[in-house]
């Protein structure tokens, strides 16, 4: 019997399905769906013709193809990206919020206000231009909010609580800053410096940069702030 693949756990949506495990339960029936998953990196779902060799395989000799191999590609190393990009930390969030946790404001600040933002709310929105740049539309939980300036705190969840439970949309948005936890890291972590990092839930596994401006030696890990955030 063929090995069942291991969903990656997002609750993402992509694949049309609004979790993981009912995804799984349609797999069990039909195994080819598995290629609707996008967050799974290609060479994990698609197979070469024998004799070429398939990309990411890392043995002296590819059991399934056959193929001597020299070495596998960057984007498959530790401590690189979806796209092969070195990065220096993983991001995690705080056991205690529900997702990874953003300092934001919207394009149009007046929209706290007019949409009469609160604590408890589901948002959807976009970060836009050098605040990310991200091509995916965000959904979280508001943790705080400024009505006077439109500045918010948001933990990134996922769509399926949004499809579940209503929310409200804010449009475009910057990203002012992440808050959370270093567990993992490759160098010494310093005050001032700009680093790259990936944080642990982005959908897509790409490579962040920002200005730490805050560190604090916890129990949990390295609780660290980042400003000035790219994806670069």
């Amino acid at each position: 019997m063929e090995k069942a693949t291991e969903l990656p756990g997002l609750n993402c949506g992509l694949c049309g399905y609004r979790t993981c495990k009912e995804f799984a339960e349609r797999l069990s029936i039909d195994p080819a769906q598995i290629k609707r998953c996008i967050p799974l990196s290609r060479d994990t779902v698609t197979q070469k013709p024998s004799g070429e060799h398939r990309e990411g395989c890392n043995q002296q000799a590819c059991a399934e193809c056959g193929t001597k191999t020299e070495e596998r590609p960057e984007a498959q190393k530790p401590w690189h990206d979806s796209l092969g990009r070195e990065f220096e930390f993983y991001l995690e969030h705080f056991p205690e919020d529900p997702g990874p946790r953003e300092v934001i404001i919207p394009h149009n600040p007046l929209l706290v206000r007019e949409l009469d933002i609160t604590v408890g709310d589901i948002l959807i929105g976009r970060p836009l231009g050098m605040s990310c740049g991200c091509p995916i539309t965000h959904c979280g939980k508001v943790m705080k909010v400024d009505k006077m300036t439109g500045v918010m705190v948001w933990c990134v969840t996922g769509p399926l609580q949004p499809r579940s439970e209503g929310y409200k949309d804010m449009g475009y948005y910057s990203a002012e800053a992440y808050e959370g936890l270093i567990k993992e890291a490759r160098c010494e972590i310093k005050l001032g410096m700009r680093y790259h990092f990936q944080p642990r839930m982005c959908m897509l596994q790409w490579r962040h940069s920002g200005l730490v401006n805050y560190l604090n030696r916890t129990p949990e890990g390295l609780q660290v702030r980042l400003e000035g955030l790219m994806i670069c």
